[in-house]
């Protein structure tokens, strides 16, 4: 059985595992500050649903207001 989620994988003995790709259009970034109790819930729900971890589109830090169609990146 292949695992879903890295947490299903450590439960199997798996340590390597590593989701599939997805593309960012399949999954919402977030604004949240990294180390947020928002971002980390994110990063928890990503992981619980077999996803990657980061998004390119996340903030990256204070400075790093999230995209948008006036603020590209």
């Amino acid at each position: 059985m292949q695992p879903k989620s890295v947490l299903e994988a450590i439960k199997m003995g798996i340590w390597d595992f590593e989701p599939p790709e997805a593309e960012s259009a399949s999954f919402d970034a977030v604004d949240a500050m990294p180390g947020t109790r928002e971002k980390l819930d994110e990063m928890a729900r990503r992981v619980s649903q077999g996803l990657p971890l980061w998004h390119n589109e996340d903030r990256e830090d204070m400075d790093d207001p999230p995209p948008s169609p006036r603020n590209p990146r």
